[in-house]
């Protein structure tokens, strides 16, 4: 079965932002007032050919934890879909 996979990969708090800090700096200057906290991430959409959800959920976060975040600095949260609903 295939399953359709995101995993969304963001900083840790605590760890430093630059990308997010200079487009919160720069929203007031576009209009944009009391939007705070800025954070800036990744998003991976993919599918995984699996036997069942608890196997394309294993793969998924082996393949996040090895290439798609770092895991030092960075937290991937990982969603695996129903089959069917890939692509």
């Amino acid at each position: 079965m295939k399953f359709a996979v995101t995993v969304e990969v963001s900083g840790l708090e605590g760890i430093s932002d630059p990308e997010g800090q200079t487009i919160e700096r720069a929203l007031p200057l576009l209009g944009f007032e009391g939007v705070e906290h800025m954070r800036v991430g990744k998003m991976f959409r993919f599918e995984v050919e699996a036997p069942d959800a608890a196997a394309a959920r294993e793969t998924s976060d082996r393949l996040s934890a090895t290439l798609l975040a770092n895991p030092v600095i960075e937290r991937a949260d990982v969603r695996v879909g129903e089959p069917g609903t890939a692509g």
